[in-house]
């Protein structure tokens, strides 16, 4: 069973541990024609914790490092203006030309129709991705100020092999003070091919899995990143199959059994703007599935799963039961693909109004 520190046990709902990269996003454009880009702040461990603090209201921080110059600025001016505490920033010297460390950036067009989405990122020698254990005082974050739930993930933790080792570090710290503890497994093969492979970072991730009680993405990846040896399903984009979803998620659950949920979305994609919406999840050896939307129009379909992860952590950390936190999931991550940038522009109304059948209708 899940179990929730009280909140006046810690200055922090949430704290999340991950890059923070500079969003440049051409609009209706293509980044190869560009002449103009519009400037967001994103990163997929960073995205659940500012739509925790922006939708839902929660005291929210995130701990990640940025080169000292005006580009990480501004990011941490994004940071500020999304509410997210900037207290944890490890500020890293710049030495004029970024040959050691610099930003982050990532060029992202939206897609339209037959043509996908495009990420092209920038993001070699990243303050970041020079983060090592040693760099961070845990102590300080979960005994001195605390934290009801912390968060990191797959992107993280594939950015160099420093990153992982950081990662395990801070579950170890996270857990010996309480706080539940989750991870997105967001696999990218471009990021693990970097670092050596999936067999390189394998042994920490294994590792770190020990720590973890809520384990989000493709419970496929699950099995595979985790180097179990479990019969892969064929079971499509959807992954609908209950049955074969609950087989695979109590396999998982079987050599991870401090695994408390297994969430996932599921995605049909007809078109890079009409997508089918909807999430499933495995809890106290159940499986529940959650509202689903059909032929959903998206505006911008990057950061919908965090926004998904966000919405399922705050119905958690708000004690509203399983499937009921699973809806605030899939309502959050449907209403922040209906706007642009990497983060959510919804509000706590809009998403309880969406999860109670509200329609499109003009709001007055």
């Amino acid at each position: 069973m899940l179990k929730i520190k009280p909140k006046d046990t810690c200055v922090y709902d949430e704290i999340s541990l991950g890059e923070i990269m500079l969003r440049m996003d051409p609009g209706e454009g293509r980044i190869r024609c560009a002449r103009m880009f519009k400037a967001w702040e994103g990163g997929g461990e960073y995205n659940v914790a500012r739509g925790l603090r922006k939708c839902f209201k929660l005291k929210t921080a995130a701990v990640t490092a940025l080169a000292d110059n005006d580009i990480g600025y501004l990011i941490e001016d994004f940071i500020l203006q999304g509410g997210v505490d900037t207290q944890f920033i490890k500020w890293m010297p710049y030495d004029g030309i970024g040959r050691n460390v610099r930003n982050g950036l990532n060029f992202t067009e939206r897609g339209f129709g037959v043509r996908g989405a495009l990420g092209v990122s920038d993001r070699a020698n990243s303050a970041a991705s020079k983060l090592k254990p040693g760099d961070i005082d845990w102590e300080a974050i979960f005994g001195k100020y605390g934290a009801r739930w912390f968060h990191t993930g797959g992107i993280f933790t594939a950015l160099s092999e420093t990153t992982a080792e950081l990662a395990l570090e801070a579950v170890i710290c996270a857990k010996k003070y309480g706080a539940a503890v989750s991870y997105d497994f967001n696999y990218r093969p471009s990021l693990w091919n970097d670092t050596g492979g999936q067999a390189k970072i394998q042994p920490v991730i294994k590792e770190l899995a020990k720590y973890v009680d809520v384990i989000i993405g493709n419970e496929q990846d699950f099995a595979e990143r985790l180097g179990l040896d479990v019969k892969k399903k064929d079971t499509g984009i959807n992954r609908s199959d209950i049955s074969d979803y609950k087989e695979m998620s109590e396999a998982v659950t079987a050599a991870y059994p401090n695994f408390q949920v297994i969430a996932s979305t599921l995605r049909t994609v007809k078109s890079a703007a009409v997508n089918d919406w909807s999430a499933i999840c495995w809890a106290n050896r159940e499986v529940y599935t959650g509202m689903s939307f059909k032929g959903l129009e998206i505006l911008d379909r990057v950061g919908g799963g965090d926004s998904f992860a966000s919405g399922l952590i705050y119905g958690l950390l708000t004690g509203r039961g399983m499937q009921e936190a699973l809806n605030y999931g899939i309502c959050h991550g449907a209403l922040a693909m209906t706007t642009p940038g990497d983060t959510s522009m919804a509000v706590q109304k809009e998403v309880e109004d969406l999860l109670n059948g509200a329609g499109a209708g003009v709001q007055r």
